[in-house]
């Protein structure tokens, strides 16, 4: 039998993507046979040991103090604690292999483990772990922390992007290396389209996910502002963030404050409901890996309007599930709002090719299945 460890500062309910991914990857390997323990952050009232889905969580003492986001600082104690704690955990349960979810802040802890206990770890990148991802606003980290993840890479079993693009600018930043890629999967029992006929009213647009400039919502809200007033529409952003304020004050200067709602952070269950009465999802965003988000709305069944961008431009074939438009564009994405506003058919036709989609080609069972490969075959080098 399989031993794997998952390496994570976040699983769910805190976080987002990445701690989903862990949860949905852990469940999946240990279906499919393995023994799987994820360690992750203590946080609030939450068991120090516990049993879900047929492996275990182990969470080990942090400074974590919103389960909706992680600052950096707080990355850093989870990297110090990690490193205290894991050579111990590990030498009890003895995996085959540790999967370090994030090169940073991750994978320093799964590098000093293998020193002292010769266990070897694979990296799952998913984005802002990235050199040359999102260089708006994360360029000086990647200068400050570049040499750690390159030593950190260099010395894995695997590094592995979960999108073509994410392989790309991962090759750019070490061509040295090897990168297999294991795209993202979605929950399609908990994400699941409406089973009843669609209730009357205006078209819903839906976007879950942090409120960030990386996000594009800004571009999202100019576009809506350019729609005529009829046919009606409403937009429903979950989540929060920094960009939430000026998010709000960019609705009410475009007149829009009357039909996008901001409806706060959902733990994933009251998400999946929420979604289901929805019509389409809007995701103008400007940077991503494999966005979690896109893969939940589709297999909710819902049609795609997102940017031709790593991950997205994987996941919608325009003018079947979806459509796609350069991100920064609002003027481009107003034709493809208006077609789904105005035609019901059309949204229901691509939503069902999103479900379809995902089911075809977006398992979580043989995401994880791969990365058992990886952590349990013999070594690259």
């Amino acid at each position: 039998m399989s031993r794997i460890l998952c390496l994570n500062y976040e699983y769910p309910p805190l976080g987002g993507g990445g701690g989903n991914a862990t949860a949905n990857l852990a469940r999946e390997m240990a279906r499919l046979g393995a023994q799987v323990l994820v360690v992750t952050s203590a946080f609030g009232t939450f068991p120090k040991v516990e049993e879900v889905a047929g492996f275990t969580i182990r969470r080990i003492p942090t400074m974590r103090r919103r389960e909706e986001k992680c600052a950096i600082w707080e990355m850093a104690v989870f990297m110090a604690s990690a490193s205290l704690h894991l050579p111990a955990i590990i030498k009890k349960f003895k995996p085959d292999a540790v999967i370090a979810f994030f090169g940073i802040p991750c994978g320093p802890p799964a590098w000093l483990a293998k020193r002292l206990t010769d266990t070897p770890y694979v990296v799952f990148l998913g984005g802002g772990d990235v050199p040359g991802f999102q260089p708006y606003d994360m360029a000086r980290l990647h200068t400050l922390f570049g040499p750690v993840i390159r030593f950190v890479w260099k010395r894995a079993k695997a590094v592995v992007p979960n999108s073509l693009g994410l392989a790309a600018l991962a090759r750019a930043f070490e061509p040295g290396l090897e990168y297999p890629i294991i795209p993202h999967g979605a929950d399609t029992s908990l994400f699941a389209p409406r089973e009843t006929l669609r209730r009357p009213g205006p078209a819903r647009f839906f976007f879950h996910g942090r409120l960030v400039f990386q996000k594009g919502l800004d571009v999202g809200f100019r576009a809506l502002a350019m729609l005529p007033k009829e046919p009606a529409w409403e937009f429903h952003l979950v989540g929060d963030g920094p960009q939430r304020a000026p998010l709000e004050a960019q609705a009410r200067e475009l007149g829009l404050a009357d039909r996008i709602f901001f409806r706060g952070w959902m733990r994933r269950e009251e998400l999946a409901v929420v979604m289901r009465d929805m019509d389409a999802y809007l995701f103008p965003s400007r940077d991503e890996g494999m966005p979690n988000s896109v893969l939940e709305a589709m297999a909710a069944g819902l049609a795609v309007a997102t940017t031709r961008i790593a991950g997205c431009e994987e996941l919608v074939v325009p003018d079947v599930n979806g459509f796609l438009v350069p991100p920064d564009s609002a003027e481009q994405l107003v034709p493809v709002l208006t077609k789904l506003i105005a035609d019901q058919g059309l949204r229901d036709v691509m939503g069902k090719a999103s479900r379809q989609r995902v089911l075809d080609e977006y398992s979580w069972t043989n995401a994880a299945a791969r990365y058992l490969e990886l952590c349990t075959g013999k070594d690259q080098d």
